[in-house]
């Protein structure tokens, strides 16, 4: 039913021109014409009135107010512009509900800038405190030669390996934070190509063989019957990855223990899983390890190395490939990262089935 202008009047009008007519007939005297009459004019007369109410005062103010509402934002709104007001059902309740959807969809973009504010103010924070630490290093080196200790060789050559290797960590920052702006502005394409991912993995084990040693850390992959892995995958981005994820397995596991990464082959898809048996991560901060910067443990962090935004970067690789990287930590029971990637094929033709050529070029 619709509650139009006209509508309204003639109702009102009805009521008025009823309760009108019923006092008179209790008057003496008062005669049938005299009732019509009354009836008549008192109709006539209320429609009018109500009508020019409910129409110039109301109906055309709210139906100014939606277009008004319309031109300052008309993607924010769920009615055409078109549509008029004054043919809904119930026009005050509609304008309403518009009103209560832009204001909900404006309280959400305000929440989201101010958590974007916050993000920022903490990122700058973090840029500034690790840009800080290795240029003062590096500055009080240089300053102490050039106040007088560059006459002692060996203070002179000390002083210089240390300047040089907090430079080093400077020059190691700057890359990766150009590289994971890069990641996020999607500057840096994937470039995917069948890759033996058990063969890349050996091979970093390799990479990392001192590291492992002096922490006394088993490196291994499963299962064993597995000669090679294919997924289709950026090599150099996916070499990042695993490094990055082998490298703090070895850093942040217990001395003494191991770092196994496991693959296991589905139909159309390898998950791949890099687990280590050290004291895990606490629940609180598993869901912000992949944010830049971000440390679990500050001091131990620093000890070990590391620009904190490794994990970040393996987030947005693997994103880059399509897919998640999942993460899952239990107290002294240690922490396992998996993400799944898909089996190297080129249309319906498996890996096995591609030219030589296009293979040894995948492993070199």
């Amino acid at each position: 039913m619709s509650l139009s202008p006209r509508f309204i009047a003639i109702i009102l009008a009805f009521l008025i021109s009823l309760l009108t007519t019923t006092f008179l007939a209790f008057v003496d005297g008062a005669t049938r014409s005299m009732l019509f009459v009354t009836s008549i004019s008192s109709f006539i007369t209320s429609f009018f009135l109500v009508l020019y109410t409910v129409d110039i005062l109301v109906f055309r103010e709210v139906n100014k107010m939606y277009r008004t509402i319309h031109k300052l934002k008309m993607k924010d709104f769920n009615m055409t512009p078109r549509k008029k007001l004054i043919h809904e059902s119930n026009p005050m309740k509609t304008i309403n509900d518009e009103i209560f959807v832009y204001v909900t969809k404006k309280q959400k973009e305000i929440d989201e800038l101010k958590k974007l504010e916050l993000f920022r103010r903490e990122f700058l924070a973090d840029v500034s405190h690790e840009f800080k630490t290795p240029i003062f290093a590096a500055q009080g080196f240089i300053h102490t030669l050039l106040d007088g200790a560059m006459d002692d060789e060996n203070v002179r050559e000390r002083f210089l390996i240390k300047a040089a290797n907090n430079l080093d960590s400077l020059d190691v920052l700057v890359k990766d934070l150009l590289v994971l702006s890069q990641m996020e502005t999607g500057d840096i394409k994937m470039n995917l190509m069948p890759v033996d991912l058990r063969l890349l993995t050996l091979n970093i084990f390799e990479r990392l063989e001192n590291i492992a040693s002096d922490r006394d850390v088993t490196l291994k992959v499963k299962p064993d019957e597995l000669s090679e892995v294919f997924v289709l995958a950026d090599r150099d981005r996916i070499e990042q990855v695993m490094l990055n994820l082998i490298e703090n397995a070895i850093k942040y596991g217990n001395e003494g223990g191991k770092v196994i990464v496991h693959f296991n082959e589905g139909k159309k898809q390898i998950e791949v899983a890099v687990r280590d048996n050290g004291p895990g991560i606490p629940q609180e901060h598993l869901n912000r390890i992949f944010e830049r910067f971000y440390r679990v443990d500050k001091s131990r962090s620093k000890e070990r190395g590391g620009t904190g935004l490794g994990l970040a970067i393996v987030k947005h690789i693997i994103n880059a490939h399509d897919t998640k990287i999942a993460v899952m930590s239990k107290p002294d029971k240690g922490t396992t990262f998996s993400f799944k990637l898909d089996k190297a094929t080129t249309g319906n033709m498996t890996i096995a089935e591609l030219p030589e050529q296009t293979v040894q070029e995948s492993l070199d």
